[in-house]
């Protein structure tokens, strides 16, 4: 569980003694190191937490009750009004992250998370709980979520060790607000929904109070000519102190060569430089695709208006509907972990594709038995439906769940790393605002006839991916950035690292044993 700056491909098989191969468990300073990116790990758990809980609270008949039972375009807005808060900050978030670092992003945004949660959690009406999802500025959910969002997933692959970064990729999403949601349901106030509001700022409140203690970014450390704080760094979680170890000086020395060759490509890196080179492009154009498929091959829909699909299908019990939300929370994250655990084992490419299939089967299934369920009435299509929905997201959740944030982060050079990530939190939280808004009122009109409207998508997400999903397995960070500049670019960068560790190297790993 971890993940790092420099996971050896096999070309590069001659330097794989300067990784310790050990267990990680094993290394105190592994162990902290891990520790650390759990902290940023569960900035994901803001936005995961937002969907289960707002599934979790839309089952709740005092919720519904409280707030006149809202429905179609209303209850679109309802939901989608955290995420249209979070696009009045992505135009800031990566300046900040540049600017600043990494860490007072993820302090600002947390920040600002905690004070929303509060005003969320102690609203006395639909447009107070509304506005703090909004953007009322110093108490908004998703204001402050843009900004540690946009820092966390770079600061996560930019300081875990390096064999262990791919593993890493996995999210904290929403278990604990399903489980929330479920255990509050049996509080008869309006208690039973301002418990999961509030508890949707614990991971912010733990950033504010640890992330001071959190190592930088090296790589933002040696971008500002900070080198010596960034190879102590370095040092001290992957290398057990040792500034002159073998594998401190390849990763120093490749993250100066990187960040060189990408001053010299782009001097004065704005946004325009996202698409100014064939290589950008190549990024952007996987880039946006992926992460408009995340939020648009049919998860939405469970995502966000579970109890909805489950109307469709005659489940109606607050309880089955709370039960059944609580479950497929767990049954995601397992899947999740274990696809991150395979992802350098398997390939990116190959979990892709597997996904995009598997979704595309199990959805026209889903459709399928939605559609026996309306004309007859049969409960066997209905249970069949459910047990869809649970295969549907075991593939969407080999892929999407885990790689998304991960793959984005590797193939984009470090001085665009932060304005293309935003550019892939822009293109999801458009994709959801969509997602959100259209889907109730879709629902409502047309039942399950909308569901084909997502089998026709998820048939060109798994064609669009069989053409320009790339291999990214077994480079360092540095050098999956730049596969798609040409080999010349790869070779450079290692080999600028490979001649340090050459020159500091004094035999195998007889460093890792102490």
């Amino acid at each position: 569980m971890a993940g790092g700056a420099v996971a050896l491909s096999s070309g590069h098989a001659g330097y794989a003694y300067l990784v310790d191969t050990g267990a990680w468990w094993k290394n105190p300073r592994h162990i902290k190191l891990n520790l650390w990116i759990f902290l940023l790990l569960i900035t994901s758990y803001s936005n995961g937490y937002d969907g289960s809980m707002m599934n979790g609270l839309l089952s709740l008949s005092i919720f519904e009750d409280q707030f006149n039972h809202p429905s179609g375009s209303k209850l679109g807005l309802f939901n989608a009004i955290q995420t249209i808060g979070s696009l009045a900050a992505l135009p800031f978030a990566p300046f900040m992250t540049d600017w600043f670092g990494r860490r007072k992003a993820i302090l600002l945004g947390a920040s600002i998370m905690c004070l929303g949660a509060g005003v969320q959690a102690s609203a006395r009406n639909l447009g107070m709980f509304m506005g703090a999802r909004l953007v009322i500025f110093p108490t908004s959910m998703g204001f402050g979520l843009a900004f540690a969002a946009n820092a966390a997933p770079l600061l996560i692959s930019e300081i875990a060790y390096p064999t262990q970064r791919a593993q890493l990729t996995s999210a904290y999403n929403s278990l604990c607000a399903a489980w929330t949601t479920f255990g509050t349901f049996f509080i008869k106030t309006s208690w039973s929904w301002r418990i999961p509001s509030a508890l949707q700022a614990l991971p912010s409140a733990l950033q504010v109070l640890l992330i001071w203690f959190a190592p930088e970014s090296p790589r933002w450390l040696i971008s500002k000519d900070r080198d010596a704080e960034a190879r102590e760094i370095l040092a001290y979680y992957h290398a057990r102190g040792n500034n002159n170890d073998p594998l401190v000086g390849f990763e120093f020395n490749e993250i100066k060569e990187a960040i060189r060759i990408d001053r010299e490509v782009a001097a004065n890196v704005g946004y325009r430089s996202l698409f100014a080179t064939p290589g950008n492009r190549r990024r952007m154009r996987i880039i946006i695709a992926i992460a408009f498929f995340a939020s648009w091959s049919g998860n939405g829909l469970v995502s966000y208006y579970l109890n909805q699909v489950f109307d469709t299908i005659g489940i109606t019990n607050s309880t089955t509907q709370l039960l059944i939300n609580g479950i497929l929370q767990i049954w995601n994250l397992a899947w999740a972990l274990g696809a991150s655990a395979l992802c350098d084992k398997v390939g990116r490419r190959k979990l892709f594709l597997s996904s995009c299939a598997g979704m595309l089967v199990f959805f026209v299934m889903q459709t399928v038995c939605s559609a026996q369920f309306a004309l007859t009435g049969s409960k066997q299509a209905a249970h069949a439906v459910i047990a869809f929905i649970f295969l549907f997201y075991a593939s969407y959740d080999i892929a999407f769940t885990p790689l998304i944030v991960s793959y984005t982060v590797e193939i984009l050079p470090y001085a665009i790393r932060a304005k293309g990530f935003n550019i892939f939190s822009l293109t999801i939280s458009v994709a959801i605002i969509f997602n959100q808004y259209v889907n109730p009122i879709a629902l409502k009109a047309i039942g399950w006839k909308y569901y084909i409207v997502y089998d026709c998508w998820l048939a060109f997400e798994l064609v669009y991916c069989y053409l320009f999903v790339v291999e990214t397995r077994g480079h360092t960070l540095e050098e999956t950035a730049m596969i798609f500049d040409g080999e010349d670019g790869v070779q450079q960068v290692f080999s600028r690292g490979a001649a340090v560790a050459d020159k500091t190297d004094t035999g195998p790993l007889e460093k890792n044993s102490g």
